[in-house]
């Protein structure tokens, strides 16, 4: 009886040097490796909302005007997405040479086209929009008090990785609302 009590604990010893309970996994370098955000799990309305929602409370906060999601930006970003998939890096050019301001207009997108930012990640909509907010540029993008119109997508590889795309736009380059 000693014997099977020893070697239950020693089991339980064992399993709680584990990761049984969530841990972050560790990669070869010491930091934890990314976990996968599995979009195919998710509601894409609610992910492009998600992103919509916390675009404004971003650009409410800095006293600009909330953006309304556009078809043609949405199919302009869906394309992008999926071509720097095709392509494998994180670019504003498509396979095809075209820039934003190119595949915008191809969509059929009348306005005047102010910016595009881009992400390859493995991380959910809002880490990537928080990496965003983060940079000179891409808030620049995002907060442009011009902007009243958003385009966003996503493509997600079978390996998990994220290509992300959002695009906005606006009435005139001198109007600010």
């Amino acid at each position: 009886m000693s014997n099977i009590k020893w070697v239950l604990i020693f089991s339980l010893l064992w399993l709680s040097g584990c990761n049984a309970l969530g841990g972050p996994v560790m990669g070869p370098d010491g930091r934890p490796l990314p976990k996968v955000y599995k979009l195919k799990r998710q509601n894409s309305a609610e992910v492009k909302f998600r992103m919509l929602d916390a675009v404004n409370a971003l650009r409410v906060a800095k006293g600009v005007q909330v953006l309304d999601f556009s078809a043609e930006l949405n199919a302009a970003a869906a394309t992008h997405a999926r071509d720097m998939s095709i392509q494998n890096r994180p670019w504003h050019f498509g396979s095809d040479g075209s820039s934003p301001l190119d595949r915008a207009a191809m969509v059929g997108y009348e306005k005047v086209f102010l910016g595009e930012t881009i992400s390859e990640t493995y991380e959910s909509e809002i880490t990537t929009l928080t990496a965003w907010i983060n940079r000179d540029n891409t808030r620049e993008v995002i907060l442009d008090p011009r902007a009243n119109d958003l385009g966003f997508a996503w493509f997600q590889e079978p390996n998990g990785k994220i290509w992300w795309t959002m695009l906005l736009g606006g009435n005139s380059l001198s109007t600010v609302q």
